[in-house]
């Protein structure tokens, strides 16, 4: 019998050491084939889907919805189509398999929204074990981050296995249903797909107990990624029928505890505990690189209050000429920016540590020919850092399209490794949430973050005159180690001038 190929996490970018299993979109026992999806998982930096580089049957799933996966840990294992063990299956009589459908149904696609997930493609004949090998050997092309398979062709398709149904039928023989009883499950599993997601069809298991305890699916608000009814959802709406509140067992602790706590009460300050949340995702990634800042770059700050009633009031004139097409005052400010950059390049730079002739460690400022402007936008998963990849050569409407394009996909969960961690500064927007400065932590490995205030009315003296003005203060933090206090004025002081002079900066730029 041939052994499972046994497929391994693989680094989704960046160097990343691990990821949370958000859902499996494959169960054991699924006929899988080459590049079809068969779980998502989420980063410290995006949620993404992970292609299965084999075909075959699913044998073993590695983890459990909601368990963190080391990278290089085993994922998936999947026995390969043509072994003896599917030789035998094949020979055999066909049996239906735990979700009721007979192997024969499934095999001729029988045109159930299962059977070619993504596509509206006609019935076919079961593929056949040779052509599994050569479609393995060729690949259809996908690549996600650093690992794939060459080739061009085929869709994924998800099928029952014939081996899993004659096992299943020698362990428990449940009968055949009947063919209203099948057209009542392809029904209830288009009402239950995931819009827009391949392969995200709810478990045959899962159905199968929703059917024997009378559970409507199409009812329930699922759990799962995109509202994927879970097998836990379906184990809530069980309980109550099969539980009477008063002989409900208690819910379980949380496995985790800190120093200190103790229970449902914390011992040190003697206050009750109303929940605890896992630091990991993106939340343990900021709070790790937040540290990291903090460690090893040796910060200053600067600061400076701008008049930005100028740039404001060309914004206004400009939205009035043409209402749909003016960029917003951040995507100005990030044209400015990139502009102050070229003229003060030793704030677009890294430093890394290589070694010298004689082995030993030594530092290196890298400058680069080009900026990747970060910008700070908040999501449900927590603070990300986009960057418009060479945005010193776009103008602000560019800028401006291309940071909400941005925003969009971070708040999406889609954004990719390389749009996450290609910057070379950041500029952080904090005015949205109504303050006025912030001494902000570096974004390592880069070197400076410019953070913008709330732009407000304040009082400003104007050719000696005092007067309502619309006012935003600026702040940068920088890496003291990259470049001093004159550097680090000046490019400020550039900024701030732009904003203030606006038509004088945009017309030599």
């Amino acid at each position: 019998m041939s052994e499972p190929k046994v497929f391994l996490l693989p680094d989704l970018g960046e160097g990343l050491t691990e990821a949370e299993l958000v859902n499996w979109l494959v169960a054991v026992g699924d006929e899988i084939r080459v590049d079809q999806p068969i779980a998502e998982v989420e980063t410290a930096k995006s949620m993404v889907e992970v292609p299965s580089p084999y075909a075959g049957t699913v044998a073993v799933l590695h983890g459990e919805p909601g368990q963190t996966l080391d990278v290089g840990k085993p994922l998936i294992s999947v026995t390969p189509v043509g072994s003896p063990a599917s030789a035998v299956a094949d020979d055999a009589a066909p049996a239906p398999s735990p979700d009721g459908i007979r192997p024969a149904d499934d095999a001729a696609g029988s045109g159930r929204p299962d059977a070619n997930p993504g596509a509206a493609l006609p019935a076919a004949a079961e593929v056949s074990a040779e052509t599994y090998r050569e479609e393995e050997k060729a690949g259809s092309g996908n690549v996600l981050i650093g690992y794939g398979t060459p080739g061009g062709h085929g869709v994924a398709r998800r099928s029952r296995a014939p081996k899993r149904a004659v096992a299943s039928a020698a362990a428990s023989a449940p009968a055949r249903i009947s063919a209203e009883e099948k057209a009542a499950d392809d029904l209830l599993l288009m009402r239950t797909r995931v819009p827009g997601k391949l392969g995200a069809v709810i478990s045959p298991l899962v159905r199968r107990m929703a059917r024997d305890h009378g559970v409507d699916l199409g009812g329930l608000q699922g759990s799962g990624a995109s509202g994927l009814i879970m097998r836990r959802d379906v184990e809530a709406a069980i309980a109550p029928a099969a539980t009477p509140p008063e002989a409900a067992p208690p819910a379980a602790k949380p496995a985790e505890t800190s120093p200190g706590v103790s229970g449902d009460t914390d011992s040190r300050t003697g206050l009750g505990i109303t929940g605890r949340t896992a630091v990991r995702g993106v939340r343990k990634a900021v709070a790790a690189n937040m540290t990291r800042s903090r460690s090893e770059i040796p910060e200053a700050t600067v600061w400076v209050d701008v008049d930005a009633t100028a740039l404001v009031e060309m914004r206004a004139a400009l939205k009035k000429a043409d209402p749909h097409h003016t960029p917003g005052l951040l995507a100005f400010i990030a044209r400015f920016v990139t502009a102050g950059l070229k003229k003060y390049p030793a704030l677009n730079t890294r430093i890394v540590t290589t070694e010298d002739a004689a082995g030993g460690a030594m530092q290196e400022i890298v400058a680069f020919d080009g900026v990747n402007l970060g910008f700070a936008a908040q999501t449900d998963r927590g603070l990300m850092v986009p960057s418009v990849r060479n945005a010193d050569k776009l103008s602000a409407r560019e800028l401006d399209a291309e940071i909400r394009r941005l925003t969009a996909v971070v708040r999406e969960g889609k954004a990719t490794p390389a749009e996450l961690g290609s910057g070379t500064f950041t500029l952080n927007n904090y005015g949205v949430f109504g303050v006025d400065g912030s001494a902000a932590i570096i974004n390592h490995p880069e070197v400076g973050i410019l953070g913008v205030g709330r732009i407000i009315d304040k009082p400003w003296v104007v050719d000696g005159e005092l007067a309502v003005r619309k006012v935003t203060e600026l702040t940068l933090t920088f890496d003291h180690r990259v470049c001093d206090g004159g550097a680090a004025g000046g490019f400020l002081r550039y900024v701030a001038d732009a904003i203030e002079n606006p038509g004088t900066v945009l017309a030599d730029m």
